[in-house]
């Protein structure tokens, strides 16, 4: 079945073009590079996954409650329209949530896999353009995950949030080489990190727990290209440099504090435009799930040297400043256990599920010898 059979609404335009600028860079030094970077390329390259086998599609998904999580987590949730849903409008509220949030990740990894491609055109180092190839592959890996969850386990889709789009043009038209790593790498990637780990974290149904688990396991590996990279650059960059790229970060994640809230999922039910932001506003689990979203964000700002008055401003105004002292690589370290865990629990499962298979032949062939 075709995408556009599944959309909630048709999407604005069914091909985006987004101008692009800047300069195409080779290098002709094929020897040397940072010991760190192609320290990651190699794990980059040991890491490569296919998702058709590594992934148990098979496993059985109720499109009514796709993801498992609390009702608590919808934004109507406790308002007086909630009272007035039947079982099935609420199972149709949760499908449509669950649509709303992996389609914009869906659209996201598509944004990654082009800013990963732009960053290899783009990037001066040669070690850089090895890393971000191996990236392009994972960003398309994990667009056909998710794609492919939508399509065959939900059975719907939602355009691009307008704010999402807008934080991708504006990393995808700058012509300064860094901006795809600052846009995509550090904001885009770091929100969603936070946005998968929460659900990862909360949903007790098997099928979204390993996509995430997998896609995250490749993405601490993105997050920790995107610093070392940026770390090394910023140093170089006057003060006046720096301040851009900061303003850039604030107006990014204000952006997606305001904006990326699912309120086109409640005007699909018919709830005023104006009505559905005071509920997502009201909501307690948004409000402590727009605060996670920085915790991936917060400390690789800061690490990478983008740590300037205004910048450290706006995020006592956004209450996440303390998440500057995080520890990020724990969390990526984390991210990686827990993908691995999920491994050796599921071969543990399947193998001991083969054992029980033998001994169940073995005996009903003994019986059936000694009968």
């Amino acid at each position: 079945m075709s995408t556009q059979e599944l959309y909630t609404h048709a999407p604005k335009e069914s091909i985006w073009q987004v101008p692009a600028t800047g300069a195409a860079r080779f290098s002709w030094e094929y020897d040397e590079g940072r010991r760190q970077l192609l320290a990651l390329y190699q794990k980059g390259k040991d890491k490569q996954w296919d998702a058709t086998k590594r992934i148990a599609w098979d496993l059985e998904v109720d499109p009514s409650d796709p993801l498992g999580m609390p009702d608590e987590s919808l934004s109507l949730y406790g308002t007086r329209y909630w009272d007035k849903l039947t079982e099935k409008d609420k199972g149709d509220l949760r499908q449509h949530y669950a649509s709303w949030q992996f389609s914009q990740f869906l659209h996201g990894e598509q944004g990654a896999m082009v800013c990963a491609a732009r960053i290899v055109e783009s990037v001066p180092d040669l070690d850089a353009k090895f890393y971000s190839a191996t990236q392009t592959m994972d960003e398309a890996r994990h667009a056909e995950v998710y794609g492919r969850f939508l399509h065959e386990k939900i059975g719907m889709l939602y355009p691009v949030n307008d704010s999402l789009q807008t934080l991708l043009g504006d990393t995808l038209r700058d012509s300064r080489w860094d901006m795809p790593y600052l846009g995509m790498q550090v904001l885009i990637e770091g929100l969603a990190l936070a946005a998968f780990g929460m659900i990862r974290d909360t949903t007790d149904k098997p099928l979204p727990k390993q996509i995430l688990a997998y896609v995250m396991q490749d993405e601490a590996r993105h997050v920790a290209f995107g610093r070392m990279a940026l770390r090394d650059y910023y140093k170089q960059l006057s003060d006046v440099e720096l301040r851009e790229r900061e303003e850039f970060v604030i107006e990014g994640c204000y952006l997606m504090r305001d904006r990326l809230r699912g309120t086109e999922v409640l005007e699909n039910f018919g709830i005023p435009a104006a009505e559905a932001e005071e509920f997502t506003e009201r909501s307690e689990f948004l409000h402590l799930f727009r605060k996670l979203l920085f915790s991936r964000i917060v400390p690789c700002v800061k690490d990478i040297g983008l740590w300037g008055p205004r910048l450290q401003r706006a995020y006592v105004d956004l209450g996440v400043l303390e998440l500057g002292d995080s520890n990020l690589d724990l969390l990526m370290a984390q991210d990686e256990e827990l993908a691995e865990r999920l491994d050796a629990e599921r071969f543990a499962a399947e193998e001991a599920e083969r054992t029980g298979e033998v001994a169940d032949m073995i005996a009903d062939g003994a019986a059936t010898a000694s009968g």
